[in-house]
C-alpha cells in the first residue's frame, strides 16, 4: 500500500511550513505577557493577573498537529484505485408530466399524479448516465428542468408537482411535446426520447402532428397512460367534481386508444403504469442500438486514484475537540 501512496493535490504541501511556523509564534506570544510588563509595575501585574486553570500549559503543539492533518487531508493522499467502465449512455429524455385537474382523480390510489410521480421515480432510477430533463403541463407547458446528470434535484423537483401549481386548466399535449423538442435540440447524441404521462388529451390533432415531427427530428414519443378504462368522478380543480348540464358527475376515464396513436405517430411505444418495465427495457435497448460497436465493449475500464483524506478526518476531529478546552486557546 505504501508503495501506491502519493498525493492527489500535492500543492496544498506548500502551506505546512508556513502554518508550522505561524503555530511556533503563537506558542511563543503565549509564553510572553505582552506589552504590559512595560506599562505596569510587575507587582501589581502579578496581582491583577486572573489565575486562569489552564495558564501554563500551551496548546501549539495540539494546533500543529490540527493543521498537519487538516493540510495532508486537502492534499488527497491515495493509495488505492477504483475501477469503473469506461462506457456512459449518450441517451437524453425528456419527461412531461400532466397536471390537469383529472390527474387528482383516485381510480389508481392514491391518485394518478402520485402513481405518475412514482413512475418518474422508477424512470429516474433507470436513467443511470442519461441526460435527463422534466416538463410539467396542462392548459400549456412549461419546462421545470432543463436536460441534467443531476438526477437527483430533478427527483426532488417532481415530487412537488401537483395539478394546483398549474396556472390554466387543460390537457395540451401538443405544447409539452414543442417544450420537450427544443430540449433535445440541444443534445447531439442520436438516442433522444420523450416520455409523456398523462391520462388524455384534449388536442389530439395538434399533438399528432406535433409527434409526428418530433418522430421525422430523429426524437421518439412514448407515452404512459395514469389511469383505468372504468375511470372515478373528475375533479373541478376547486375541491369538488364537474358535473354536465343535467347536474350529474362526469367521469374521467383514461384515454387509452388516442394517446396509443400519439405514441405511434412519435415512433414511440405506449405503455400502462404496470407495463413501465418494459417501458424501461425498450429505452436502454433503443440507448444500446444507438452507439453500435462501442456497446459490444463492456470490458473497456477505467482506473481513478481513490482521494483517502477523508481517513484523517477523526483524527483532525479529535485535536479540534482537545484545543476547545477551557484555558487552552
Amino acid at each position: 500500500m505504501l508503495i501506491h501512496l502519493h498525493f492527489l493535490h500535492p500543492l496544498w504541501l506548500l502551506a505546512l511550513p508556513a502554518l508550522l511556523a505561524f503555530a511556533v509564534w503563537l506558542a511563543r506570544r503565549r509564553a510572553r505577557d505582552g506589552a504590559w510588563p512595560r506599562v505596569m509595575d510587575g507587582e501589581l501585574l502579578s496581582v491583577l493577573r486572573l489565575d486562569e486553570p489552564g495558564r501554563g500549559r500551551s496548546p501549539w503543539p495540539l494546533l500543529a498537529a490540527a493543521w498537519t492533518l487538516a493540510v495532508l487531508a486537502l492534499a488527497g493522499p491515495s493509495w488505492q484505485r477504483q475501477v469503473t467502465p469506461a462506457y456512459r449512455l449518450p441517451a437524453a429524455w425528456v419527461l412531461a408530466l400532466e397536471l390537469s385537474p383529472s390527474m387528482n382523480a383516485t381510480d389508481v390510489p392514491p391518485s394518478r399524479v402520485a402513481r405518475a410521480r412514482f413512475a418518474i421515480d422508477d424512470l429516474l432510477s433507470a436513467a443511470h448516465d442519461a441526460r435527463v430533463g422534466l416538463v410539467a403541463f396542462a392548459g400549456n407547458a412549461y419546462t421545470v428542468t432543463p436536460l441534467t446528470a443531476d438526477v437527483a434535484t430533478v427527483h426532488n423537483l417532481s415530487r412537488a408537482l401537483s395539478p394546483g401549481l398549474m396556472p390554466e386548466h387543460g390537457s395540451r399535449v401538443a405544447p409539452a411535446l414543442r417544450t420537450a423538442a427544443r430540449l433535445l435540440r440541444s443534445w447531439h447524441g442520436r438516442d433522444r426520447q420523450v416520455i409523456v404521462l398523462a391520462d388524455g388529451l384534449s388536442d389530439p390533432a395538434r399533438a399528432l402532428i406535433a409527434a409526428e415531427r418530433l418522430h421525422r427530428e430523429g426524437i421518439r414519443v412514448n407515452v404512459v397512460g395514469v389511469g383505468t378504462a372504468a375511470g372515478a368522478p373528475e375533479p373541478d380543480g376547486r375541491g369538488g367534481f364537474r358535473r354536465n348540464a343535467r347536474g350529474q358527475i362526469e367521469m374521467t376515464r383514461l384515454q387509452a386508444g388516442i394517446l396509443r396513436r400519439i405514441a405511434a405517430a412519435g415512433g414511440g411505444s405506449f405503455v400502462q403504469l404496470d407495463q413501465l418495465p418494459q417501458l424501461i427495457a425498450d429505452l436502454h435497448a433503443e440507448g444500446l442500438s444507438s452507439v453500435g460497436p462501442a456497446a459490444a465493449a463492456p470490458h473497456v475500464r477505467l482506473a481513478s486514484w481513490l482521494d483517502g483524506g477523508i481517513w484523517l478526518l477523526p483524527a483532525l476531529l479529535l485535536c479540534a475537540l482537545l484545543l476547545s478546552r477551557r484555558g487552552w486557546i
